[in-house]
């Protein structure tokens, strides 16, 4: 005769904790937290068309955090039918503090709305090239491809970006545009050395590479303010600094717009070393209006630069993500912005 055990009242069991090394999945937070997976989803989601309880946002947050579950952005993005991914391309120029600012409120701005910020690094790849790499990630949006084309851009439409918008001097066919036109950087700076009494203005070109970019058309600004721009190539470097001061010396140069604030310290630096009084010599003129400028002797003159705002630029994304052609027809190319002003800050060195 089979003998049955005997049945024993029934406990609490305990929460489901997945096995040792397997993958938690929502399920499992499910049980833990005592929530439906539907209710899971709309908390790591952050799915705002469900209102969920802070209470029960605390607890499934807190048994995602002891699974050690994260989403499957994969996952996730087939139920969505696009990825989260916002790709920023690694600038392949040196960037400086204004810009490295402006990157990390951005990447703040977008991660609060629940998008993933991808820097990609296309080193040896530039233009159309650049972006056909880019759309195999299936961002749902790009910012700030320089050089690209019509061509690039529609590559990346058809691989599920809703929204490509790029900062530079000229709209490109396809993309939202944010112009940032560095002559009027010159031009400021030419105007009011000009008014200072300098027709015949030293300007420096930075020798590293990629800064043409945004070197060249600041020089092109001086001359558009009237004045005769002498050219100054100068490296990011002392000795090279030392040997441009005394090449203004020998131009008779009594004004230097010196591209922005880093090589206007620079040279303002070798240029003192050699006895030469600033202003009273040679004035000096930079652009950035960053911190350090305004506590040497003299205090920097200089340029200031406004980008647009991180949390304004993450907001255009979000918009045009959520409903791509609100901000334009489907036969017209979004409207450009211009996404650059300056201002003229004028201290003792100019």
């Amino acid at each position: 005769m089979v003998q049955i055990p005997k049945q024993h009242s029934a406990q609490p069991s305990a929460p489901h904790k997945p096995v040792s090394g397997a993958l938690p999945t929502s399920a499992d937070v499910a049980r833990l937290a005592g929530v439906s997976r539907a209710t899971v989803s709309y908390v790591l989601n952050n799915t705002s068309a469900v209102r969920i309880s802070e209470p029960t946002r605390r607890r499934v947050h807190e048994a995602a955090k002891e699974l050690g579950y994260v989403p499957h952005a994969a996952a996730r993005s087939l139920r969505a039918g696009h990825t989260r991914i916002v790709l920023v391309p690694t600038p392949d120029v040196p960037i400086g503090p204004l810009y490295s600012a402006f990157l990390n409120e951005l990447q703040w701005a977008l991660s609060r709305l629940d998008y993933t910020v991808v820097q990609y690094g296309s080193v040896g790849l530039s233009g159309d090239a650049a972006a056909r790499a880019w759309a195999e990630l299936r961002p749902v949006a790009v910012l700030g491809p320089v050089g690209m084309g019509p061509d690039g851009i529609a590559v990346l439409r058809r691989s599920g970006a809703r929204a490509v918008i790029t900062l530079g001097p000229e709209p490109v066919e396809g993309a939202h545009a944010l112009l940032t036109d560095h002559r009027q950087v010159g031009r400021v700076a030419g105007e009011h050395l000009l008014a200072g009494g300098h027709r015949r203005i030293g300007v420096v070109m930075p020798k590293e590479a990629g800064l043409d970019t945004f070197a060249v058309p600041r020089l092109e600004g001086v001359r558009e303010a009237g004045a005769e721009a002498v050219s100054l190539p100068l490296a990011y470097d002392e000795q090279d600094a030392a040997q441009v001061a005394a090449q203004v010396a020998d131009l008779g140069l009594g004004a230097v717009f010196a591209y922005n604030d880093e090589y206007a310290m620079l040279l303002m630096r070798a240029l003192q070393d050699l006895g030469v009084d600033i202003p009273g010599d040679v004035a000096v003129m930079g652009a950035d209006d960053l911190m350090l400028g305004r506590l040497l002797r003299p205090r920097l003159s200089t340029v200031r630069l406004d980008l647009p705002s991180g949390r304004e630029l993450a907001e255009l994304v979000d918009r045009l993500v959520r409903d791509p052609e609100q901000d334009a027809d489907q036969d017209a190319d979004p409207e450009p912005r211009e996404a650059l002003a300056v201002t003229l800050v004028a201290r003792e060195s100019a």
